[in-house]
C-alpha cells in the first residue's frame, strides 16, 4: 500500500440537516490533508434521506475551494444517471479550477431505485452502455481534436484521472480493458472481492494512464480509544445498513448499545457479512486487522469510510486510522 485516502457519503444524522452534514463533510476533509490523507471522495446517490452528496461534483468544488492540496474527486460519479458529457464537462471545469487535484470515479449502479432513475431522465437500460460512456467520457478529456464534431471545453485536455469502480466481476473486466485504476467496494458488497482482484491483475492492459495493474480498496473504518467505544459508534452505520435493506432508509441513526434489540437475527447477520472487510476498534487492534486486510488483498490504496453520528467521534476516528496507517504505508507508485 502506497496511500489512503477517505470515502465520504456526507451522513445527514438524525436530528441534523443537510447543511450540517456539507459543513462537517468540508471540516473533515481539512482534518484529513493535515494528517497525510492522499484523495477525499464523495459519492453519488439519489432520494436517499441520509446523504447530502448528490450533486457530487458541486459539493468536490466547494471542499476543493476549502483545501489546498488533498485530491479531490467522486467515488463515485453513477455514469447511467448522465450524458458522458456532462461530467466531462463538469469535471474538466473542476480540473481547470484545481489543477492536478481532481479524480474521477465511475460506477456503473444507478445510485437510487426505478422511479429516481426515471426523474433523472436516463433510460433504463443505460447501464448496458456503460464501457461505450466510459470510453466516450474518456475521449471528451483527451487532448484537444478541433475537429471533433462535439467538444468539452472545459475538459479537453484536462485528462482527468479515471478510476472504474465496481463490486463485481463486471467492473474488474472494463478496467482491466481500458487499462485503468480498479476501485472495488468491499465497504459494502465484498462477496466477489478475491475473484474480482485476480481477474483484474491477470487480465490487466497497461496504459499511458496506468502502465500497471492499481488496485484501490474501500473499506469500512471505525477507530475510537477503546475496543467497545469503536463498536458502540459503529452501530449507527450497522443500524442504518439494516434499514436501508430492509426498505426503510433514513438518517444516519445514534448509535445504540445492543443492535441485537433493533435489528432481527437474520438481518443482522446479512449486515454483518456485508460489511464484514472493516477494520473496526481502538488503534492496536485496528492495525492488526488493517494489516490482515493489506496482506491479504495486496491493494495498492485503501480508501476509508465510517459513518459515525457524532461528527467530533467521526473525526478523531480517521485521525486514529491515519496514525495506524502512516506506519504500514509502503514507498509511493501513486497514481
Amino acid at each position: 500500500m502506497d496511500s489512503y485516502s477517505i470515502l465520504d457519503l456526507a451522513p445527514i444524522a438524525e436530528g441534523s440537516d443537510a447543511a450540517a452534514a456539507l459543513a462537517a463533510s468540508v471540516s473533515l476533509a481539512r482534518l484529513a490533508e493535515g494528517l497525510g490523507y492522499r484523495r477525499y471522495w464523495l459519492a453519488e446517490h439519489h432520494n436517499m434521506p441520509g446523504i447530502a452528496s448528490s450533486a457530487t461534483a458541486v459539493v468536490i468544488g466547494h471542499i476543493a475551494a476549502r483545501t489546498s492540496h488533498i485530491r479531490l474527486g467522486a467515488g463515485g460519479i453513477m455514469l447511467p444517471n448522465h450524458a458522458p458529457l456532462t461530467v466531462a464537462e463538469a469535471f474538466g471545469t473542476l480540473a481547470t479550477l484545481y489543477p492536478g487535484r481532481i479524480d474521477l470515479g465511475l460506477g456503473r449502479a444507478p445510485g437510487g431505485d426505478g422511479p429516481t432513475a426515471r426523474a433523472l431522465r436516463r433510460y433504463m437500460g443505460a447501464a448496458d452502455r456503460f464501457a461505450e460512456d466510459v470510453m466516450e467520457l474518456m475521449a471528451y478529456l483527451a487532448p484537444p481534436r478541433p475537429e471533433a464534431e462535439v467538444r468539452a471545453i472545459p475538459g479537453e485536455g484536462t485528462a482527468v484521472p479515471v478510476t472504474i469502480l465496481g463490486s463485481s466481476l463486471y467492473g474488474a473486466q472494463l478496467a482491466a480493458h481500458l487499462g485503468l485504476p480498479f476501485a472495488f467496494a468491499a465497504h459494502f458488497a465484498p462477496a466477489a472481492l478475491e475473484e474480482a482482484l485476480a481477474i483484474y491483475r491477470a487480465r490487466f492492459r497497461p496504459s499511458a494512464a496506468c502502465p500497471q495493474p492499481r488496485v484501490v480498496l474501500a473499506m469500512g473504518a471505525v477507530l475510537a480509544d477503546t475496543d467497545a467505544e469503536a463498536r458502540f459508534l459503529r452501530s449507527s452505520q450497522m443500524l442504518a445498513f439494516a434499514r436501508l435493506r430492509t426498505g426503510r432508509p433514513g438518517p444516519l441513526p445514534a448509535p445504540v448499545a445492543d443492535l441485537t434489540a433493533h435489528v432481527p437475527p437474520r438481518i443482522l447477520s446479512m449486515v454483518e457479512a456485508q460489511l464484514s472487510v472493516a477494520a473496526v476498534g481502538a488503534p492496536t487492534t485496528a492495525r492488526a486487522q488493517f494489516a490482515a486486510i493489506l496482506e491479504r488483498y495486496r491493494p495498492d490504496e485503501l480508501i476509508l469510510t465510517g459513518n459515525i453520528h457524532d461528527c467530533a467521534a467521526r473525526e478523531h476516528s480517521f485521525a486514529l486510522a491515519a496514525g495506524v496507517l502512516s506506519d504500514l504505508v509502503t514507498p509511493a507508485r501513486a497514481a
